[in-house]
C-alpha cells in the first residue's frame, strides 16, 4: 500500500484510473479542492473520512500534507513494450527516459514536465533512480497518475530496442558534438535522455545516441538543474511540432 498526500495529487489520483482504497481528510480542511474531491470520491465511489487531526499526522507523518491523503495500491509500471506501442499511435512518438535521477523532487518535477508535454511514455531506469513513491506523487502535482511509466534495467539494450522501431535517440551531453537544442529538428520518433543531477548521462549512453543535445549557458553556472533542463528541451519538441 502507498500514501499519496497532497490535495491536487489526490484530486488527480481520483480522476485517473489509479486504485484508491481509501481517502482521509483531517478535520478542519476547507476549500474549493476539498469539496471537489468529496464529490469527486462520492461520483467515483471512493470511501472518504474525516479524521482528527492527530491521528491523520499519525498517518501522514508530518509531512506538508495539506490535510489530505489517500491509500492506493502499489503503482504498477508499464512494460517497455506497452510503452514502444503507445508511442507509436501518435503522430511523433515522444519517449523520456531518466537516467540515474536520485532526487525523488527532481523526478516529480520532471514527471510533472513530461505529462504537461504530453509524452507518450516514460522510461526509468531501476538502478540509481529514485522509486515513484508518496514523494514523487506529491512531487509531480498528481502527473504520475496521468503519465505511461515503465522501469528499464540495461538502458543501452533498451537504446538498441528503441532503434528497432525506428526512434532516434537523444541525449542531454555537452561535448564538441552536441548540438543547440534550438537547431535540431525533432519531428521524428524520438526518445529523449536525461541523466544524474550531478554528472549527467553516461559516456557509453552518449556514445549509443544519434543526436547530442546541449542548452546554451550564459551565466556563471554552467548547468540548469535536470528537471529544468527537461522542461527546456520537451518544450521545444513540442514547439516544433506544433508549429
Amino acid at each position: 500500500m502507498q500514501i499519496i498526500y497532497g490535495r491536487k495529487p489526490v484530486l488527480e489520483a481520483i480522476n485517473s484510473n489509479v486504485e484508491i482504497e481509501h481517502i482521509y481528510v483531517s478535520y478542519g480542511q476547507r476549500g474549493d479542492v476539498i469539496n471537489k474531491i468529496f464529490t469527486s470520491a462520492k461520483q467515483n465511489k471512493i470511501k472518504i473520512s474525516q479524521i482528527s487531526p492527530s491521528k491523520f499526522n499519525q498517518l501522514v507523518k508530518n509531512k506538508n500534507s495539506q490535510g489530505v491523503c489517500a491509500l492506493i495500491t502499489e503503482y504498477h509500471y508499464k512494460s517497455l513494450q506497452e510503452i514502444i506501442s503507445i508511442s507509436l499511435k501518435s503522430r511523433y512518438p515522444l519517449i523520456l527516459i531518466i537516467d540515474s535521477v536520485q532526487d525523488p523532487h527532481n523526478l516529480g518535477a520532471i514527471l510533472r514536465t513530461a505529462e504537461c508535454a504530453a509524452v507518450d511514455g516514460v522510461l526509468i531506469t531501476s538502478n540509481n533512480t529514485a522509486p515513484i513513491n508518496d514523494t514523487v506523487q506529491k512531487a509531480s502535482a498528481g502527473a504520475v497518475t496521468h503519465l505511461n511509466i515503465a522501469k528499464i534495467g540495461n538502458l543501452n539494450n533498451t537504446i538498441q530496442r528503441l532503434k528497432d522501431f525506428n526512434f532516434w535517440i537523444a541525449g542531454t551531453y555537452i561535448s564538441e558534438k552536441s548540438k543547440n537544442y534550438t537547431d535540431i529538428d525533432f519531428k521524428i520518433p524520438l526518445a529523449l535522455i536525461v541523466g544524474n543531477e550531478e554528472k549527467g548521462i553516461r559516456k557509453l549512453t552518449a556514445d549509443n545516441c544519434d543526436i547530442l543535445v546541449k542548452i546554451p549557458m550564459y551565466g556563471n553556472i554552467s548547468s540548469l538543474n535536470v528537471s529544468v533542463a527537461a522542461g527546456v528541451i520537451l518544450f521545444e519538441i513540442i514547439r516544433q511540432r506544433n508549429y
